[in-house]
Formats: C-alpha cells, sequence, structure tokens
C-alpha cells in the first residue's frame, strides 16, 4: 500500500467519511496504524469546533454534550460500540470463551448501557469545568491520544481470535514511535506544555491498563478492546485536563 491508500484505510476506519475502506497490512511497521493519532486530531478539531458553536450557544455543558455527539457521529460509533460489548464482555459470568461470545452479540446489554452512559457523564463534567480554549484543547488531545492508545494496543497486545477486527491488521514498533510523536505533539500545541504533559502521561497509563485488561480477560486484544481503549484514554485526558487546569 502506498502512504496515500495507507492513510485513506485510515480515514476509512475510524471515520464515516467517504473515502473508501482498504484492508489494513498485517504486521506493517509504517502501515495505515500509524496515521491513526493524525485522523483522531483532525476529529477532534471538529469536535472541538461544535464545541465553539454549542457553548456560545447554551454554555459549557451544552457545548460539551454538542462535541461528544459531533464525535460519535463522524466515528460511526465504532468506538462507542467497542466500550460497550467490552463492558458487557467483562460484565458477564463465565471463561473467556463465554466473554468473547457476548462481545460478538449485536445487542448492548445493561453493562454495556451503563457503561456508555457513564464516558458521557463523565466526558461532559471533565470538558464542561475548562474555559472554552482550554476544553477545545482537550478535545483535540483526546482523540488523538485516543487513537495512540489503539495504535499501542495493536503494537503489544496479541489478538485473542484468530479472526474480527482485533485480528484483521496491526502495527509495529515503527508505527507507534511514529504515531507516538505526532500524538504527543498534538497534546502538547492543543493543551500547553503542562496539561499536554500530565495529558500524555494520563493516556499512557490509560492505555497500559487497557492492554492488561484485554490480556487478563479476554486472552488479547479484539476490535472492540481497541474501541474500549479509545475512549477510556479519551476520558482520562479531559480529566487530566480538568484537574490540572481548573484551579
Amino acid at each position: 500500500m502506498s502512504i496515500v491508500d495507507e492513510a485513506r484505510a485510515a480515514v476509512g476506519l475510524l471515520t464515516v467519511v467517504p473515502v473508501g475502506r482498504r484492508a489494513l497490512r498485517a504486521g506493517s511497521d509504517t502501515g495505515a496504524a500509524l496515521w491513526f493519532p493524525l485522523v483522531g486530531g483532525l476529529v477532534g478539531v471538529l469536535a472541538a469546533a461544535a464545541y465553539g458553536l454549542g457553548e456560545a450557544l447554551l454554555g459549557s455543558t451544552y457545548g460539551a454534550a454538542l462535541a461528544l455527539t459531533v464525535s460519535a457521529i463522524l466515528t460511526g460509533g465504532l468506538h462507542h460500540d467497542g466500550l460497550a460489548d467490552t463492558a458487557d464482555g467483562l460484565g458477564v459470568r463465565g471463561d473467556r470463551a463465554r466473554r468473547l461470545a457476548v462481545m460478538r452479540d449485536s445487542g448492548i446489554g445493561a453493562f454495556g448501557a451503563l457503561a456508555l452512559i457513564a464516558f458521557a457523564l463523565l466526558a461532559v463534567a471533565a470538558l464542561a469545568r475548562l474555559a472554552p480554549p482550554e476544553a477545545a484543547g482537550a478535545l483535540i488531545a483526546g482523540h488523538a491520544l485516543g487513537r495512540w492508545a489503539a495504535l499501542a494496543q495493536l503494537t503489544f497486545v496479541a489478538p485473542a481470535r484468530a479472526d474480527g477486527l482485533g485480528a484483521a491488521f496491526a502495527a509495529g514498533r515503527l508505527a507507534l514511535a511514529i504515531g507516538s510523536v505526532l500524538a504527543s505533539a498534538i497534546a502538547l500545541v492543543s493543551c500547553g506544555i503542562g496539561a499536554g504533559l500530565c495529558a500524555i502521561a494520563g493516556a499512557v497509563l490509560a492505555a497500559a491498563a487497557g492492554g492488561l485488561l484485554a490480556r487478563g480477560a479476554f486472552g488479547g486484544r479484539t476490535g472492540d478492546t481497541l474501541g474500549a481503549a479509545v475512549l477510556l484514554t479519551e476520558l482520562v485526558v479531559y480529566s487530566v485536563a480538568a484537574a490540572y487546569l481548573v484551579t
């Protein structure tokens, strides 16, 4: 795949933008996965614009809710579905095979619904505490670092099964290195040095926790655990930014 095809594949996978979806090359060190943070940052820019509009109309809480809504629409609810399915898998009683089977069910159970509600409430609460420029920066950083967390899981966590989105592609150390530079640069520029460094540290911890959870509970990564890692890292970034910037 050319660089253009790899970028198109990342955009087609992570958003609803009609660029044409391409298969991601398994094991590629410099493939589509390294574009994940940049694509996330661009989605974050659009979410930040929605925040600005909503905040101007009805205040910061409405702006935060509108930003998260626009983000969900732009991504086709891909990561939200992953978070819900992962929560349902964690909530079920049984072995790993049972958890994986529940995650493949197209319906959303009680644990999944609660996870989505909790994400929305906590994210809105964190973003609403920030001044508009700071909230916009946190949205951009959160989206970039969230997709970086998925890239990290692709690099360090093996697939839980031989089929499915989690096994359809992979990333190597070079892709992670490039993606890390991109994500860190976006976070530092959008949030400033102090808040940006705290956001990066929070993202690293969230990504590590997500990877360990995927291994321990499911025996490896799946498309759902990747989506869950994205949203959980976003939430950590918003929370860290609010804790750092709000006095």
